[in-house]
């Protein structure tokens, strides 16, 4: 029999996407109001895997990522789905988004985004909104899956996850640290 426990609490990671770099800023400073302070920020990448989004957005399309400082607990991914969702509305023109925001979650095993959108392997978790299991870490690297949208499965991505799943391993380590030992799961 398996025993219920406390899950970990994860690192929130928030992609965008935008044809206008301007916009970033002002929209991470909403969300920092939100959801604390931001710990990294990766560089600008390319975003042309896909013609999708371009009836919408324009192109070219960029894309960023930004980690907060603050862990999160994972059953709260729902809830930041939809706070980004909130703001892609309000900085929305003319019904099209200037910018799309995809919040989800790292921890030691895995990346988790959080969609709109049901499929196959995605999970229901409230509020709407679904897990979609992006990548998996096994054998000291993240791992694609069948479904992994392309962009997640770039070097510079991976390498940037793992940057992330670096310093979220030591900071959970000090988390685990503080805690008095009958919290401790």
């Amino acid at each position: 029999m398996s025993t219920p426990g406390r899950p970990d609490p994860a690192r929130l990671v928030i992609g965008f996407f935008t044809g206008r770099k301007d916009l970033l800023d002002t929209v991470v400073r909403d969300l920092e109001a939100q959801l604390g302070p931001v710990d990294l920020v990766s560089r600008w990448f390319d975003f042309d895997f896909t013609s999708y989004y371009s009836a919408e957005f324009g192109a070219p399309l960029f894309r960023r990522m930004v980690s907060f400082q603050r862990l999160i607990q994972q059953a709260d991914l729902a809830g930041i789905k939809r706070l980004t969702n909130d703001i892609e509305l309000k900085y929305s023109r003319d019904d099209k988004r200037q910018i799309n925001i995809d919040p989800g979650y790292l921890l030691r095993e895995r990346f988790v985004l959080a969609t709109g959108k049901n499929f196959a392997h995605r999970i229901y978790i409230g509020e709407g909104i679904y897990a979609d299991l992006t990548l998996v870490y096994y054998k000291n690297a993240f791992q694609t899956l069948p479904w992994t949208y392309p962009d997640y499965a770039e070097v510079t991505m991976q390498s940037f996850l793992t940057q992330v799943r670096n310093r979220y391993i030591v900071d959970l380590k000090t988390k685990q640290k503080e805690m008095p030992n009958r919290e401790k799961s």
